[in-house]
């Protein structure tokens, strides 16, 4: 049976500079987008779904999860990308008796990313002297299920949105869905791994996501403070969209910059668009 009804709140890290050289003509310097970590509670016990990245941001979200007054008894990881778990050990140290799991796949993902050669060259490089010392990989979660107070939390696997192996956590009791990177919220869209045949399956897993009739969808990426609408699915969709009509009209990765402005001229971080259409374009 289930228990006393749940609820959610999101904290939001907000953008940081990054270390990228690779500028577009407009941009004076990149910037990383906001990375959200939401907190499902119950009466007594809570679930952490995402850990954020550098050691400030893990620290602040440690200090908003002690805040709650309730007992975290899981930390759950969406996917690979090293922004959304590399606080997993900082968290774990302030609440040692939580555990930390995820799909197999993202358990996979997430020890590429830890990698000393990866880290070194990739997130070190972006942001020097930030990111934490000690990495902690997830346990790979057995079956597709969590539980908070006598509530199923269901693991549903997407397969490739911005990188690969993702999934979305549903929270069918208060009709939840926390969707990781396979839903931005009014963010420019990481696309640089995602050509032509991985765009096509970022758009099935959004049918995916909007198949599981969410009241509430949280975005891996959002601008703070926007509703979590489910719209935001079909709106990631049209960006998607928009993405493949332009990248076949255009022939340069400014030409096709410039369209996707032209389009979506108020979306967070422009610059995690130049670098989808570098890769895109070359």
């Amino acid at each position: 049976m289930p228990g006393a009804p749940l609820n959610w709140s999101i904290h939001t890290a907000p953008s940081i500079p990054t270390e990228i050289s690779d500028l577009p003509p407009d941009l004076p310097r990149r910037m990383w987008s906001p990375i959200t970590a939401t907190l499902i509670t119950g009466e007594r016990d809570a679930v952490l779904v995402d850990a954020l990245m550098t050691i400030e941001q893990a620290g602040r979200l440690a200090d908003r999860v002690a805040a709650s007054g309730k007992n975290l008894t899981t930390i759950f990881v969406t996917h690979g990308h090293g922004d959304h778990w590399f606080g997993l050990g900082v968290l774990l140290d302030r609440f040692p008796r939580a555990r930390a799991v995820a799909a197999p796949a993202v358990v996979a993902q997430m020890k590429k990313q830890m990698a000393p050669e990866f880290v070194a060259s990739f997130w070190n490089t972006r942001f020097p002297g930030q990111i934490p010392d000690r990495l902690v990989a997830a346990e790979p979660l057995v079956g597709d299920r969590l539980e908070l107070e006598g509530n199923e939390l269901v693991v549903v696997g997407l397969g490739h949105t911005d990188t690969d192996d993702t999934t979305c956590l549903q929270v069918p009791s208060i009709g939840l869905v926390v969707a990781g990177d396979a839903v931005y919220n009014d963010v420019h869209l990481y696309l640089a791994e995602s050509p032509a045949e991985g765009r096509r399956a970022w758009l099935r897993a959004l049918d995916t996501v909007a198949a599981l009739n969410p009241q509430a969808v949280i975005a891996g990426h959002k601008r703070p403070g926007r509703p979590d609408d489910p719209k935001n699915i079909a709106e990631t969709q049209k960006y998607i969209h928009d993405f493949e009509t332009l990248a076949e009209r255009t022939t340069t990765a400014l030409d096709l910059y410039r369209g996707m402005l032209e389009l979506h001229p108020t979306r967070v971080n422009q610059g995690a668009l130049w670098g989808s259409a570098r890769s895109a374009k070359g």
